[in-house]
């Protein structure tokens, strides 16, 4: 899961990132409207948390401008403006779910999920490859019926791949979906983190799922292999 956090607020902005990214989720953070809608207009995420009174563009106008562009990506707003007037304005405006400040961490996030559960009619919440499971609710993972464990970037990097099964993702695909910015160029950690998946998915006796597309990336099918 790939979050943009729009929060002009450095504290608020660290709070709920550090939060998400403890759920296994890569949070990138804006932290005016100008940047927050070159990032929300230009890169694939599965949620946008957006404050509403931010430096450059407004909160308010960074919405406007995702459903111009008929961007499905669900929007929760997290702002300090409670009155009725705006709650109204900003779901007639597109907004998916609307949280005021001061907010418990456990109410947001549980609106986050609700909002990522729903997603697009067509997101799955079990993913099958062959005989591996990948249940988005629960994040659980299992392949034959057994449970393994991974960590959350190891989940991560599952869930996404699995969630394109049969296509080749290239590293820098995988980094902007799965990592946060900071990890920008940083492709050979892909590289690393295929081979903890491997030993713990591909270690039991069903065959090999993740495959390498030499010089490409990676990507996971029935009969993977080496490329």
């Amino acid at each position: 899961m790939r979050v943009l956090l729009i929060e002009d607020e450095k504290k608020v902005a660290e709070f709920v990132a550090r939060g998400l990214r403890a759920e296994r989720m890569a949070v990138d953070v804006a932290e005016d409207g100008t940047v927050g809608w070159e990032l929300a207009g230009t890169g694939h995420y599965d949620l946008v948390i957006l404050d509403l009174q931010l430096p450059g563009l407004s909160g308010t106008e960074v919405l406007r401008r995702l459903r111009r562009q008929a961007r499905p990506v669900p929007v929760l707003i997290l702002t300090a403006r409670a009155g009725m007037e705006d709650k109204v304005e900003h779901f007639e405006a597109g907004a998916d779910d609307y949280l005021t400040k001061p907010f418990a961490f456990a109410e947001l996030l549980v609106r986050a999920k609700a909002l990522l559960r729903r997603g697009t009619p067509d997101r799955a919440s079990v993913l099958r490859v062959g005989d591996l499971e990948v249940d988005r609710l629960t994040q659980q993972v299992r392949r034959g019926g057994k449970r393994i464990e991974l960590t959350s970037k190891e989940y991560a990097l599952l869930e996404y791949l699995t969630a394109n099964a049969g296509r080749v993702l290239s590293r820098t695909m995988i980094i902007e979906h799965v990592w946060d910015q900071s990890f920008e160029g940083l492709t050979n950690i892909v590289d690393v983190y295929v081979r903890h998946l491997r030993s713990k998915v591909d270690a039991g006796p069903g065959g090999k799922l993740i495959r390498t597309v030499r010089g490409v990336g990676y990507s996971v099918s029935e009969g993977g292999e080496e490329g």
